[in-house]
């Protein structure tokens, strides 16, 4: 990956947490956090990799971020001086369920050996 690619990455990163922080409208995103943004090599596409605090919400959070991903790419453009803004995709993030859920594992396996 260019050096290139991964400072828009993180330029990426950082605008969409703000954006969703502060200028989206709707309740459901407030709690979102981004956790990683991918953009392909020919700029079409972008990955953004999101948790949520409220995982019983998930499936209606992640609608409403479909909802905003025209407004969340607009104000993308206004910011991030490229010819092209990539189109977006959330993608929900599980890694860190998954952490939790290995880290419980291992806790009762060693319970168990008590």
């Amino acid at each position: 990956m260019s050096i290139h690619i991964d400072r828009l990455n993180t330029i990426f990163l950082r605008e969409i947490s703000k954006i969703l922080q502060q200028e989206v409208k709707d309740p459901n995103i407030r709690f979102v956090t981004v956790t990683g943004v991918e953009i392909t090599n020919d700029l079409s596409f972008a990955k953004v990799y999101v948790t949520v605090f409220d995982e019983k919400n998930k499936k209606e959070i992640m609608k409403s971020l479909e909802k905003a991903k025209s407004f969340i790419r607009g104000q993308l453009s206004q910011r991030v001086d490229i010819r092209h803004t990539p189109e977006l995709r959330f993608i929900f993030d599980d890694s860190i369920e998954y952490g939790n859920k290995i880290e419980r594992i291992i806790k009762d396996l060693h319970e168990e050996d008590k």
